[in-house]
């Protein structure tokens, strides 16, 4: 809008190139960029004129309103990051985690009120929406449901009713708002229609997708049942732990309706001490606390996992370290399957944190992360303190945190962390507790700083890569063509991700034989295009384009370049010819690239990438460097081979 007007747009590329503007408000987009997302196919050889062409045009349309930047090789939007309804509703969302219920109610209905059907449905290109879209989906499905856990504790169960009969009767196969849509309807005196819809989900999953319902939407029909109550938490005050974006349980996870609270076992805080919530008072209140409520948040862990042996065995063998560290970080690349290891071990050992598990998605490489002052928040409702008794600062939150796992045996997971300081407030500090980070990074801080134990999670050995594609397609299938199986295995990397995905598209098409699609993927201009789901988080590229997109501007333009040799593996002075940068800074980026596990340093230091990362890597030398950067740095390349020979590179 410009002044109240509504700017027309058009439904051609003029829009495409606004939208990439737009969704990242206040950032360089260099051109090369604006070109990959623009064009769903090879761009022609006057893309770069056709997007300057509509810059310009932009440019006119938003005087007064906005300004567009010309930044070195690309474009920015100059703008308030909250006139873009994305940054609002997450600006919105975010403030509703740590409201109170009246209140987030309110943030979150003017949050959910800022759609308009569905994400960039009207901007042409499917990659584009694909890479812009990524997660906006889920954030909005979680705001529901954070949302229907506020009405549950209100007992507005009525208004909440009719939000998710409108949002399912469009889609029907969601569990999760499926289960809280069930609890309203019983908590509202209507069991057999709750009932009902169970039955009815059941029979569009077995229909659709050939699958049951999955273990929250199971516990809650057999709440239902029973006839447990299956409305507000445990104590009157207190909010949902907070289902933000990937913030942890689904509805119905955790522990079940009408659920009896669980002791702690071991004693709290000393009598006389100075801990914010002490036994005797914890509230404030005069009387004698309350049992903590039982606390279950680990999400579902997968029904055919396979493989990570070696992995599972050296976790087990943290527990028996003396003395056990407090911490373990499972590091590796995006795409491994650390979530899926995690929540997998933690479920298997669940008897060993007998006081209960917390979960918490941080979103690390995402924007924006997850605040550790707003995942304490969650935590903190979680273990049973009143909204009014959360702290504000961050440092006494995570004190009150801590004295209240003081003496107990839980175990905290927490997924998908950025950076130490990210994760470092949500640690344990009590012998009993043990927490589990996942990142992409190696978070040497927590390592080196707080004593944790790192573990490496990296690509499947090729018989646990053949085995997740025989559970998922039948062994029949697999063992039918084995040598394009295993070669399917390899042009995936081993990589559980694109394993996934080759395995989804299979599914779908059980006309296709295994070498067919394995010759698909022989093209590497179309392999990455291929690993790709209908769900825009679902990409081997989506993927690495998280990594990529949170390294340094040195590193990144070195990743780039790294495009440009061929082969898996590269030497230190190759790199450094490649960059035409001093050595002391190549070691620096591409000690940041191993960090983030884009590169793999070797004993006799060289690099090694696999090759869908190198894939990567040549597209994105392709769009973003001119081609005199990239005829520069070839000729740096041929001058070093010229003069040290082929076996330096």
């Amino acid at each position: 809008m410009n002044n109240g007007r509504l700017l027309s747009l058009g439904t051609g590329r003029l829009r495409t190139v606004a939208a990439i503007l737009i969704s990242e408000v206040n950032q360089v987009i260099p051109v090369g960029r604006m070109i990959d997302l623009a064009w769903d196919t090879d761009p022609p050889a006057r893309a770069r004129g056709v997007v300057h062409n509509h810059v310009h045009r932009l440019r006119r349309l938003l005087v007064g309103q906005a300004e567009i930047a010309t930044r070195g090789q690309g474009y920015a939007l100059l703008a308030d990051p909250c006139a873009v309804d994305v940054n609002r509703f997450r600006y919105l969302v975010s403030g509703a985690h740590e409201a109170e219920p009246r209140t987030a109610v309110a943030k979150l209905r003017q949050a959910l009120g800022l759609w308009r059907g569905e994400a960039l449905a009207d901007v042409p290109g499917e990659r584009v929406r694909r890479a812009l879209g990524a997660g906006l989906t889920q954030a909005r499905v979680a705001a529901l449901q954070e949302l229907g856990a506020r009405l549950l504790l209100l007992g507005r169960y009525g208004e909440l009713i009719t939000e998710l009969m409108a949002w399912l009767a469009e889609h029907p196969l969601h569990e999760e708002l499926t289960a809280l849509l069930m609890r309203a309807l019983q908590a509202s005196g209507r069991q057999a229609e709750a009932l009902d819809h169970f039955h009815r989900t059941r029979r569009h999953l077995k229909d659709q997708l050939g699958i049951d319902p999955g273990p929250a939407l199971r516990e809650t029909y057999l709440a239902v049942l029973d006839g447990k109550p299956a409305g507000a938490p445990p104590f009157a005050g207190r909010t949902s732990a907070g289902h933000g974006p990937g913030s942890g349980p689904r509805p119905g996870s955790g522990p079940g309706p009408g659920s009896a609270p669980r002791p702690r076992s071991g004693p709290g805080p000393a009598s006389g001490t100075a801990a914010p919530y002490g036994p005797t008072d914890p509230y404030g209140s005069g009387h004698p606390p309350a049992p903590p409520p039982a606390v279950a948040q680990l999400p579902p862990r997968i029904a055919d996992f396979c493989g990570r042996v070696r992995e599972t065995v050296a976790l087990d063998q943290q527990l028996d370290r003396l003395p056990r560290p407090d911490c373990v970080v499972l590091t590796g690349a995006g795409g491994t399957g650390k979530t899926t290891l995690a929540v997998h071990w933690a479920h298997s050992h669940k008897d060993e944190f007998p006081d209960g598990q917390l979960f918490a998605d941080l979103r690390g490489f995402e924007r924006p992360p997850m605040r550790p002052a707003t995942v304490l928040a969650m935590f903190l409702r979680a273990l049973g303190v009143p909204e009014a008794r959360i702290p504000e600062p961050l440092a006494e939150r995570s004190a009150l945190y801590r004295a209240l796992l003081a003496g107990r045996r839980m175990l905290v997971v927490l997924d998908n962390a950025g950076t130490a300081e990210q994760a470092r407030p949500l640690l344990p500090a009590t012998p009993g507790c043990l927490a589990v980070v996942t990142s992409r990074r190696r978070l040497s801080g927590l390592v080196v700083r707080d004593g944790a134990a790192l573990l490496t999670v990296g690509p499947f050995t090729a018989e646990d890569a053949l085995e997740l594609l025989g559970n998922a397609l039948g062994r029949s299938r697999v063992a039918a063509d084995r040598d394009a199986a295993r070669a399917l295995v390899e042009r995936c990397d081993r990589l559980p991700l694109a394993l996934r995905i080759a395995a989804a598209r299979l599914m779908a098409h059980p006309d296709w034989s295994l070498g067919h699609w394995t010759a698909k993927l022989a093209d590497e201009r179309r392999r990455l295009r291929e690993l790709s789901a209908h769900d825009a988080d679902l990409a081997v590229e989506a993927s690495l384009y998280l990594s990529y997109r949170a390294l340094s501007s040195g590193a990144a333009r070195l990743f780039r370049l790294l495009g440009l040799h061929p082969g898996p593996d590269v030497d230190v002075p190759t790199a450094v010819a490649l960059a035409g940068r001093d050595p002391e800074r190549t070691h620096r980026h591409l000690a940041e690239l191993g960090d983030a596990h884009l590169v793999e340093e070797q004993a006799q230091g060289s690099y090694v990438r696999t090759d869908l990362v190198r894939i990567y890597a040549e597209q994105r030398v392709a769009v973003e460097e001119t081609p005199t950067e990239r005829d520069l740095a070839r000729q740096r390349l041929r001058d070093h081979t010229a003069r040290y020979g082929p076996g330096r590179c």
